[in-house]
């Protein structure tokens, strides 16, 4: 084995669910301790953080080195996107490949219901500030814009709100009835809570039945329909994760035991077009398609090749519409879409949920070491992705990455027209619900005449709940200048 082989040799999960006032650096120093022994940890010469929402640091890499003791790593900070702790892992590996850094630690955590239940206990965190003398890691700076004028003129910001529309766009093309489609989606849904109930790490382990989820109650309120709370990402936990990777003649020297290796095979990264309203079609992503499938080819692996698979589960549109890009069956009751539970039942904790699922799979490839797992992960709007593929298996060949931007960005887009006015037809749409049940508005996506999109809004609530009572879908839409729309 070539010495510079990349292998994952350690990770490790915390769940915080006690009062204590614990804070994001805290969490993911002892999540480090649960996966690493002194040795291993000093031996870290860099560390790379995921994006945290919970507090702000300037460099919690710093903070997490002083903690866990090692011995002056460089740091970096990534900016914001679920699909970055898969990233790191890529460029971990060619780092070490290429000898730039021998033991990489990256990590990150959130203890998002720490802070806001104290917010709503009128108390102030006296956690950690770092001064304006602490330089600020690389990293944040390749934040891109999520979102463009067409979006932004009538408020469709929010994943709560995107993701839903992609999964409207799902239902009508596969030709599905409203009430069919929401039994399918919750079924589905239902499976991903049976693992999370079977998974040590997960924050929520009880099976939930697809009536469950699928129905809106009390404690099931409507989101944005056809999203009921329990198919959205559940961000009020206190999660944190870590994952440790090395060369292998580093392992061997570390004295970490064959049995814990796992190896990244292969990796890739991409972006579909970053504005929603340029999508070619909502119910698909070309970026998922190519940077999937190559990931795929570069390791030698093909999908029945696969025993364990994570699809990214912000919200059920994104497993489906990736399950249909890289032909994984969304059904198969011997191979679940997720390792973990999803992020509504294991734990969404902002961009670190990738975190958990990779140190989860490494836990079941060293259980069943002649097997491939897939990692997917999506930051944005179903916008930014990054695949890995591993194995306990020494791989056949190097460690391969790409970027296959170039060839994604061949795919056809379509012209999204800001201030349009006129009448178009419903290509999509989503309905906000305020916290009584009622709905708010809706938000559309509308087809031109000549086949651009348009994004608009019913603003009036009355208006609104007609698209929940029916299906509008081709309906006749009336677009004015200002975004505001009204049903023919």
């Amino acid at each position: 084995m070539d010495p510079r082989t990349p292998v994952l040799v350690a990770a490790g999960q915390i769940n915080q669910r006690d009062d204590a006032q614990i804070e994001p650096v805290d969490l993911v120093a002892a999540a480090a301790r649960e996966a690493a022994d002194p040795t291993v940890l000093q031996a870290i010469d860099a560390i790379r953080v995921v994006n945290l929402l919970s507090w702000r640091y300037r460099d919690p890499g710093l903070l997490l080195g002083q903690r866990i003791g090692a011995r002056n790593p460089s740091t970096y900070y990534t900016g914001v996107g679920g699909n970055t702790p898969q990233s790191l892992v890529n460029q971990a590996c060619l780092d070490i490949q290429q000898g730039r850094a021998e033991v990489v630690l990256l990590a990150g955590g959130e203890t998002w219901r720490n802070r806001k239940r104290m917010q709503a206990n009128g108390i102030k965190p006296h956690w950690t500030r770092q001064g304006e003398d602490v330089a600020v890691p690389p990293g944040a700076e390749d934040e891109v814009p999520m979102s463009s004028p067409a979006e932004e003129r009538i408020g469709l910001l929010l994943p709560s709100h995107v993701y839903p529309l992609f999964e409207q766009a799902l239902r009508i093309s596969r030709g599905e009835s409203v009430a069919d489609h929401q039994r399918r989606v919750a079924e589905l849904w239902s499976r991903f809570s049976a693992v999370a109930a079977d998974n040590p790490q997960a924050w929520v382990r009880e099976a939930r039945s697809a009536e469950e989820i699928g129905q809106a109650g009390p404690d099931n309120r409507m989101i944005s329909w056809p999203y009921p709370k329990l198919m959205n990402s559940n961000n009020m936990v206190n999660q944190a994760a870590v994952v440790i990777l090395c060369s292998a003649e580093k392992a061997a020297a570390l004295q970490i035991p064959r049995d814990q290796w796992v190896f990244p095979y292969a990796g890739t990264d991409s972006h579909d077009t970053y504005s929603v309203a340029e999508r070619h079609e909502l119910h698909r992503s070309p970026a998922i398609r190519i940077a999937g499938r190559r990931a795929l080819e570069l390791a030698g692996v093909g999908v029945d090749d696969l025993a364990h698979i994570d699809v990214y589960s912000c919200f059920p549109s994104a497993v489906q519409v990736a399950a249909g890009e890289l032909g994984l069956a969304t059904d198969d009751p011997q191979r679940p879409l997720t390792v973990t539970g999803g992020l509504t039942f294991a734990g969404g904790p902002w961009n670190n949920y990738v975190m958990h699922s990779i140190a989860t799979m490494a836990g079941l490839l060293r259980d069943d070491p002649a097997a491939y797992g897939l990692i997917t992960a999506n930051g944005g709007f179903l916008t930014k992705h990054s695949f890995g593929v591993y194995s306990a298996t020494p791989p056949p060949a190097a460690f391969r990455w790409e970027d296959v931007q170039s060839e994604v960005d061949r795919e056809p887009t379509r012209t999204a027209v800001v201030e349009w006015e006129g009448e178009g037809t419903v290509e999509s749409w989503t309905t906000p619900f305020d916290r009584d049940g009622r709905p708010e508005k809706a938000f559309l996506a509308v087809r031109t005449p000549d086949d651009s999109r348009a994004m608009a809004v019913i603003d009036d609530a009355e208006a609104a709940a007609v698209t929940v009572a029916e299906d509008i879908a081709g309906a006749k839409v009336r677009v004015h200048a200002d975004g505001r729309a009204t049903l023919s």
